[in-house]
């Protein structure tokens, strides 16, 4: 059985492999560390130094400000004079998003013609402060960062010669250390920097170790030019990325592009950045560290359309090339649950005037391309309005407005007919009848094919609410597919049968190769991950109500404020404990023993494969691998002739907290097994700790059931506390 166990002091609950999960070693002193940092943080700037430069040449005069007033005020007229064809009962749904503080024109166009409060989309997100997005000073360097003037480098030396350094990069891009003499290091990055330090000591000294590190690194000068908020020279941080630029000087205006942010570096334009993919999707592939020197400049923002009424982020958005309004309803997030499906209307500038171009059902959508300065508007469904709905394998399933006289071949042309592997047999028609009795539910098999050919008998006139259900063709499913992967001849994913066995996949991958480890095969399943999934979430809530609702109970009857804090601090440790627990994450490993296709067939371990199944064969790791409370956790050489208390002793022995009588193993293969069981190549030996060294988790009587069970189900590690 595995316990768990940490009084305030780092311990670890070692269950399977797969996810660590580490939980401070005090959260005591982990609060008081806190509010000592924030206490000191407050007050202190960003750091940022902005140098104004003078204004864009581009700036228009006094008169041309007066001329563009008179010619607003005269679009203005015009506007208050246009009259649009009214929505009727499907108006617009109120948007809630708030433009800004100050309102660009196309912001006040789209207010006056459309919905108020649609906002250009992202600039809000430039209001905030600008600390809030500037990197951490405290965070280690990455390989690839670049040394340059004003960094300081701090060198460790141990051995035969002893030493610390701490030479600041002068001007010159050198630093001076003892017997070597000054060397040049700017322009190298850190990874470099290392082996270039370590040669040259190595010319004077022998018998010794380094270790080099950054201390405080030095700021960088960049240029904000363009459509932007404050253009300038700024100072920031050498850990700086693009977006943490764009963050700390302001960023664009709206009258500035979100999506070709442009950055220059010695005269050349190294990246055109789109910012709608951080906003979006999250992606910061493209998010490069700036270096001394760079321009970042926005040109004028390109075309953009609006949308609003029933989505779930209505905003001005920027194109960039063709769109439809569908990739428009897409960026906006797609429809909210009050979308009217019947109804979509695009507006336009048609000849100096702006005209309904298009109306017409969403699912048209795809079909719309779309222009600058284009408004879509989507509407809200009204309660009380009559429809009928149709589902199943037709191309635009739905509710659709009922009309008198319509009948099922007109619904199913207004879905857009069938799909090739529609059932046209049979379907099914719904109908809900009020009486005085109450409502009464009749289900009509409808002869499908009859009705759609205008046969009189079949093609039954419909009432509204009626719900009419087209099949799919018995047993449908295009194809099902699952991966092999490593160490077989023809690794990739393949489609599968219904009821194909893993032998028959392994023999279509080609076999194993000569490099295969079958020991180490990881076989997983998403319908065993479901599940797993939720025997933990079961878990993880029993356990929740067990130790929070001890807490309480303690705190409660605590004798004086002395025990009344230890109690709080306890719940807080619970507390933190059930947030680490509900992090794991099933893997939906199946514990597999694989041979050859030949062998394999016709042993329990050939199972019938499912949509999803996927199987790695690795190679042979020939490492065994020690975890838990030992003095030297590691990875060793695998050794036929050592056992495990050989591997432990390699280990640096138990330390005083190991639990020696509940040592076991992880096999290679997924599966838990005795420590006297045969070592192999792959496994892993658990050292698990004492439970007495945690009052509140001792007093959880079956907390170590709990854990064992998750282990058990999840293939999972747990590092807690």
């Amino acid at each position: 059985m595995i316990k768990l166990f940490g009084k305030l002091a780092c311990a670890n609950v070692l269950i399977a492999f797969g996810i660590f999960i580490s939980c401070p070693i005090s959260f005591a002193q982990q609060a008081a560390k806190t509010a000592a940092q924030s206490s000191a943080s407050q007050g202190a700037g960003t750091g940022l130094s902005v140098i104004p430069l003078s204004s864009p040449a581009s700036t228009p005069s006094s008169s041309e400000i007066q001329q563009t007033t008179s010619e607003t005020q005269e679009t203005n007229s015009e506007t208050q004079q246009t009259t649009l064809e009214s929505p009727g009962e499907e108006t617009p749904a109120a948007m809630a998003t708030a433009p800004g503080a100050t309102s660009s024109v196309m912001e006040n166009y789209v207010a006056a013609f459309a919905v108020s409060g649609v906002a250009q989309f992202g600039y809000d997100l430039f209001a905030r402060s600008a600390a809030a997005f500037a990197p951490s000073g405290s965070v280690p360097v990455g390989p690839d960062y670049v040394i340059g003037p004003g960094d300081q480098i701090r060198i460790n030396v141990w051995g035969k010669v002893e030493g610390t350094w701490s030479p600041v990069v002068d001007i010159n891009g050198n630093i001076s250390l003892p017997k070597i003499g000054v060397v040049g290091v700017t322009g190298l990055t850190f990874k470099q920097l290392q082996d270039f330090i370590n040669k040259e000591f190595s010319q004077y000294y022998s018998g010794f170790e380094m270790n080099v590190s950054m201390g405080a690194l030095r700021t960088i000068r960049i240029y904000l030019i363009g459509n932007v908020k404050a253009p300038g020279a700024y100072t920031i941080s050498s850990l700086s990325t693009l977006i943490n630029g764009l963050f700390e000087t302001g960023g664009p205006s709206k009258t500035g592009t979100m999506r070709d942010i442009q950055v220059k570096r010695n005269g050349n334009t190294i990246l055109h950045f789109d910012m709608y993919d951080f906003l979006l999707k999250g992606d910061k592939t493209n998010d490069i560290r700036l270096m001394p020197e760079d321009i970042i400049y926005i040109p004028p923002i390109g075309d953009h359309v609006a949308i609003a009424g029933s989505i779930k982020n209505p905003a001005i958005y920027e194109m960039k090339g063709d769109m439809t309004a569908l990739d428009l309803i897409k960026m906006a997030g797609g429809f909210n649950e009050l979308v009217f499906n019947a109804r979509l209307q695009v507006s336009r500038i048609v000849d100096n005037a702006r005209t309904i171009v298009f109306e017409s059902d969403v699912p048209h959508a795809d079909e719309i391309k779309l222009q600058g300065g284009d408004i879509v508007n989507t509407y809200t469904v009204l309660s009380g309005r009559e429809t009928v709905k149709i589902t199943g394998a037709v191309a635009r399933g739905g509710e659709y407005g009922f009309s008198p006289g319509m009948t099922i071949k007109d619904l199913v042309s207004l879905s857009g007919g069938l799909i090739y592997y529609a059932y046209d047999e049979t379907a099914e028609l719904t109908r809900v009848t009020v009486t005085n009795k109450g409502p009464v539910t009749d289900k009509i098999t409808v002869k499908l094919r009859d009705a759609l050919n205008g046969n009189a008998e079949s093609n039954l006139t419909l009432a509204a609410n009626d719900y009419l259900f087209i099949r799919n063709v018995p047993d449908w499913r295009l194809y099902r597919t699952v991966s092999i992967t490593g160490e077989v001849r023809f690794p990739g994913t393949y489609t599968i049968e219904k009821g194909e066995l893993l032998s028959a996949l392994i023999e279509r991958a080609g076999g194993f190769t000569g490099d295969a480890y079958l020991n180490g095969a990881v076989f997983t399943r998403e319908s065993a991950r479901d599940r797993q999934q939720e025997t933990i979430d079961q878990m993880t809530d029993r356990l929740e109500m067990e130790l929070m609702g001890t807490g309480v109970a303690e705190i409660s009857t605590a004798l004086s404020a002395e025990d009344a804090a230890t109690q709080k601090i306890e719940i807080e440790q619970k507390r933190r404990f059930i947030e680490a627990m509900k992090a794991v994450k099933a893997k939906g490993r199946v514990v597999v023993s694989l041979l050859p296709p030949d062998r394999l067939k016709g042993t329990p371990y050939d199972i019938t494969l499912e949509e999803g199944d996927s199987i790695h064969i690795p190679e042979d790791p020939r490492m065994v691998y020690t975890v838990g409370s030992l003095y030297n956790q590691s990875a060793f050489i695998y050794d036929k002739g050592k056992d495990v208390s050989d591997y432990i002793d390699m280990s640096g022995g138990y330390t005083d907290n190991a639990d020696k009588r509940k040592v076991y193993l992880i096999k290679a293969n997924g599966a838990a097994g005795r420590t006297d069981s045969m070592l192999e190549s792959g496994d892993t030996i658990i050292v698990p700790e004492k439970l007495e060294r945690s009052r509140w988790l001792k007093e959880t009587k079956d907390i170590t059931q709990i854990l064992y069970q998750i282990a058990v189900t999840a293939g999972v590690l747990i590092v807690a506390f």
